[in-house]
C-alpha cells in the first residue's frame, strides 16, 4: 500500500502556495521588485533634499550634493535608450565612463526614463480604450433598437418568436458578444485611471432578471406566486467568501491530510470496507474508520448520517485529461451536469508544477443533485487537491471547510472524497473513486428515500458510471472513421462536433433546471402528493441560447411498476413518440441525423422531423438526446429551427440556436441487482421506476408580459395528460 508522505507534501504545497519554487519567472519578478525599489529609494532621497526645511532644526541637516546633466550627456543617454532602454551594468559603466557620470547616476536616470515612458503608454492607451467603448456601446444601442423594432413583414405588427428570422437571431449573439467585450475593455481602463468604469447594464444569460410582475391568479395560500427560476446572486454558492490569509496554512494542512486518507480508503480492504450481504456493495465501517483515521474533520455532527461508497471503472480518456476535467470548473460541472447543479472557484492557492496540476489547490462551492424537485440538493464547501504520486498515479481529493462557512450547522459536509486515476495502455485510465459524506437527509421524498439510502443517487456508482459514459461519448466527438450504412448518420466531423455540442448544452439546461436546486423556486400547483405538478417561471432576455420572453417551467416526479429500461426504450424509440407527445399533433416522425455516443445503443444524439398531419401546418425539427448507464437514464430534446439545423450539420457554431429543453429523468426506485442491473418488478418491493417529466413552455414572447393563470393552468393540463399517457402505454405493453 502506497503511504505518501505526509510533511513532505505539506513543505512542497507551502512552497508552492508562497511562491518558493525557483523558476524563471520568479527571477524576473525579483529584478523587477529590486528595479523598483531603487528607483523609489532615488525618488525618496530627492524628495527628503527638496524637503529640508521641514527637518528638525536641532538636527544637522545632511549635505546634498546635486548634479544637472548636461545637454550633450541627455542627447546621448536618450540616444541610447532608444536602442536599448534596460542597460547592464557593463553598459551603464561605459556609458557613464564616457559621459563624466557616476553609474549610479546613469542608472537613476534610466529609471526614471522607463517610468515616464511608461505612463505616456498608459495614456495612450486609456485614450484608445475609452474611444473604442463607446464606439462599442454606440453599436449596442443601434443592435437594440433594432430588434426592439422588429416588425412582421405580413401584418406591420411586432415579431413574435416564430417570425424572428435567423439573421436577427444572428444580431442577438452577437449583441451579447460585444457586451462581453465592453465588459472587458471596462475592466481594463479601470486598471489604469484608478477607478471602475459604469458597465453597460446587461442582464446574465444564466441569472435572469427578477424583476417580473406575475400576475397568476388565486393558486391557494402556498401558490400565490410562481417560483423563480434562478435565485437570487446572494444564494451560498456566491455569499461565501474566499478564504483569508490567515485560512490559508490550515487549508494546506487539511488538503495535505485528506490526500493521505483518500489513498488508503481507495486502496484498503478488509476491515475498513466490508461486503453488503448481498455482495452488490462495500460498506464502510464507521467505527474501523474512525480508529484508522483520528485526526480527520472531527466526529460527525448531530443530526448527520453517514454515506460512504466505492466503485471502480477502466474508462476511455487519457489519464492527463481527466485530471484537467476534474481541476477545470467548468469542464467538471459539464460532464458530470446530471450531478452538479452549480459549482464554482472562489480561488485557486496553486496552479501547480512543471506545467501541470501536481500540487495544483484551490477552493470551490458546489451543489450535488438527483434529477427531481423531491430531493433537496445538496451544498458544499470545500477544497480540491491534486498530487501526481511515484507510482505513476494521479489523486485528486475534495474536503469539507466547514469551520470556515458562515453557516455553524451545515446540512452537508465532504469527508475525504474523490478519485485515483491510473494510466493504462492505448489512452484507457483506470479510475477508483470514493464518496463520503454527512448529510441531513430527511426531507428527502419518501418514492426516493430507498434509491438514496442505497448510494446509488450521490454515491461513487453514480459518478463512475456517468464518467464511463461521457468519455465514451467524447471519444465518439473525435472518430474520424465514421461509415454510414444509411442516410442519417452525419459522418462529417465538423458537423458531428457542432451537433454535439447544441446537444450538451440542451442537456446541462435541462438537468440545471429540473432539480431542486436553491437558485430557484418551486410552486405547487395543488395538493401534497409526490405527483403534483411544479411550476416556475423565467424571464428570458438578451440570451442567444433561450428564445427572448416569458418562459413557464414545470416538472412532476411519480413512481410506475416498470423496469427503467423499458421506459427508457419507449420514450427514445421515435415510433412510439406520437403515443405520449400531444404536440406532435399524431404525427409521424422520422430520424433525420443520428449520432452514435458509445457502445449502447441508447446513448445517442437525433435529428427528428415531424411530419404533421395537417397539411397546412409545417414540419418541424427535433434535437433529442437519449443516455442511459446503470443508475440512470434521460431522453432531453428540444424544438429546433430548420435553418439554424442546416448550418449546424455544416459544422457552423451550434451557439446560435435558441432552445428551449424539455425531457425525462429516469432512475431506478432503489438498490441495483448483482452485477449492476435492476431488479425485477416485485422483487421486495422495488423493480420499478422513478420518472421524472419537464416541461418548458414559452407563454408569452414579450419578455414584460404578466404571466396569467390560463397559461398555468394550460402547462398543467398538458404535462398531466402526458404522465397519464406514458402511464397507460407502458404499463398495458409491460403486464
Amino acid at each position: 500500500m502506497f503511504q505518501p508522505n505526509m510533511f513532505e507534501a505539506h513543505h512542497q504545497l507551502l512552497d508552492m502556495a508562497t511562491g518558493g519554487h525557483k523558476t524563471p519567472e520568479n527571477d524576473l519578478g525579483k529584478m523587477r521588485v529590486e528595479d523598483e525599489f531603487e528607483s523609489s529609494r532615488s525618488a525618496t532621497e530627492n524628495l527628503e533634499a527638496l524637503s529640508g526645511d521641514d527637518q528638525d532644526p536641532n538636527q544637522r541637516p545632511k549635505k546634498k550634493r546635486y548634479h544637472r546633466h548636461t545637454q550633450h550627456q541627455i542627447q546621448e543617454m536618450e540616444s541610447f535608450f532608444k536602442e536599448c532602454p534596460h542597460p547592464d551594468d557593463k553598459q551603464r559603466k561605459e556609458l557613464s565612463r564616457r559621459l563624466g557620470l557616476e553609474p549610479l547616476q546613469v542608472k537613476f536616470w534610466f529609471q526614471n526614463k522607463r517610468t515616464q515612458m511608461k505612463a505616456q503608454h498608459e495614456r495612450h492607451d486609456n485614450q484608445q480604450l475609452r474611444a473604442e467603448n463607446e464606439k462599442l456601446r454606440a453599436d449596442n444601442i443601434r443592435f437594440k433598437e433594432a430588434l426592439g423594432n422588429a416588425t412582421c413583414p405580413n401584418c406591420g405588427g411586432p415579431a413574435a418568436l416564430g417570425e424572428m428570422s435567423f439573421d436577427e437571431q444572428h444580431l442577438r449573439i452577437e449583441n451579447a458578444r460585444l457586451r462581453e467585450e465592453i465588459d472587458r475593455i471596462s475592466a481594463i481602463a479601470a486598471k489604469y485611471v484608478g477607478k471602475p468604469l459604469v458597465p453597460f447594464p446587461h442582464f446574465s444569460p444564466h441569472l435572469p432578471s427578477r424583476t417580473l410582475d406575475l400576475d397568476v391568479g388565486n393558486l391557494g395560500p402556498a401558490t400565490g406566486m410562481v417560483g423563480d427560476m434562478y435565485g437570487s446572486a446572494g444564494d451560498l454558492l456566491r455569499s461565501i467568501a474566499a478564504p483569508t490569509e490567515a485560512d490559508k496554512p490550515m487549508i494546506i494542512e487539511l488538503a495535505v491530510a485528506a490526500m493521505e486518507e483518500l489513498i488508503r480508503m481507495a486502496q484498503a480492504g478488509e476491515p475498513l470496507w466490508m461486503a453488503s450481504a448481498d455482495n452488490v456493495t462495500e460498506i464502510l465501517s464507521e467505527e474501523e474508520y474512525f480508529r484508522t483515521f483520528p485526526r480527520g474533520i472531527g466526529p460527525t455532527p448531530l443530526g448527520l448520517k453517514s454515506e460512504a461508497s466505492r466503485d471502480s471503472a477502466v474508462v476511455i480518456m487519457n489519464h492527463m485529461n481527466l485530471v484537467e476535467i476534474l481541476m477545470d470548473v467548468n469542464q467538471w460541472s459539464s460532464i458530470f451536469s446530471g450531478i452538479v447543479s452549480r459549482a464554482m472557484t472562489l480561488e485557486v492557492l496553486s496552479t501547480g508544477v512543471a506545467g501541470n496540476y501536481n500540487g495544483a489547490l484551490q477552493v470551490m462551492t458546489a451543489e450535488f443533485q438527483v434529477p427531481s424537485p423531491l430531493v433537496p440538493t445538496r451544498e458544499n464547501y470545500f477544497v480540491r487537491y491534486c498530487k501526481q504520486h511515484g507510482d505513476g498515479t494521479w489523486a485528486v481529493v475534495d474536503v469539507s471547510l466547514d469551520n470556515l462557512r458562515p453557516s455553524p450547522i451545515p446540512r452537508c459536509r465532504r469527508r475525504p472524497s474523490g478519485c485515483l486515476i491510473q494510466e493504462l495502455p492505448n489512452g484507457y485510465s483506470k479510475v477508483i473513486w470514493v464518496e463520503h459524506v454527512e448529510v441531513d437527509d430527511r426531507a428527502v421524498h419518501s418514492i426516493y428515500r430507498a434509491l438514496v439510502n442505497s448510494g446509488i443517487a450521490f454515491g461513487a456508482k453514480r459518478w463512475v458510471a456517468t464518467l464511463d459514459r461521457q468519455c465514451e461519448r467524447l471519444a465518439s466527438v473525435m472518430a474520424s472513421n465514421i461509415t454510414s450504412t444509411d442516410g442519417s448518420v452525419i459522418t462529417s466531423l465538423e458537423g458531428r462536433k457542432s451537433m454535439l455540442k447544441l446537444a450538451e448544452r440542451m442537456v446541462m439546461s435541462f438537468c440545471t433546471g429540473v432539480g431542486a436546486s436553491t437558485a430557484h423556486t418551486w410552486t405547487t400547483l395543488s395538493g401534497s402528493g409526490a405527483d403534483d405538478v411544479r411550476v416556475m417561471t423565467r424571464k428570458s432576455m438578451d440570451d442567444p441560447g433561450r428564445p427572448p420572453g416569458i418562459v413557464l417551467s414545470a416538472a412532476t416526479s411519480f413512481w410506475i411498476p416498470v423496469t427503467p429500461k423499458r421506459v427508457f426504450d419507449f420514450l427514445r424509440d421515435e415510433n412510439s413518440r406520437s403515443e405520449w407527445d400531444i404536440l406532435s399533433n399524431g404525427g409521424l416522425v422520422q430520424e433525420m441525423a443520428h449520432i452514435a455516443n458509445g457502445r449502447d445503443p441508447g446513448n445517442s444524439v437525433s435529428l427528428l422531423r415531424v411530419n404533421s398531419a395537417n397539411s397546412s401546418q409545417s414540419n418541424m425539427l427535433i434535437l433529442q438526446e437519449s443516455c442511459t448507464d446503470s443508475t440512470g437514464s434521460y431522453v432531453i430534446y428540444a424544438p429546433v429551427d430548420i435553418v439554424a439545423m442546416n448550418v449546424v450539420l455544416n459544422g457552423g457554431d451550434p451557439d446560435y440556436v435558441a432552445l428551449l429543453p424539455s425531457g425525462f429523468a429516469i432512475l431506478p426506485d432503489g438498490p441495483l441487482a448483482p452485477g449492476g442491473g435492476v431488479l425485477e418488478v416485485g422483487s421486495s418491493g422495488s423493480g420499478g421506476s422513478l420518472l421524472t417529466v419537464a416541461f418548458q413552455i414559452l407563454v408569452d414572447s414579450v419578455p414584460t408580459a404578466k404571466l396569467s393563470l390560463g397559461s398555468v393552468a394550460t402547462v398543467n393540463s398538458l404535462i398531466k395528460c402526458t404522465v397519464e399517457r406514458i402511464k397507460s402505454a407502458v404499463t398495458i405493453d409491460n403486464a
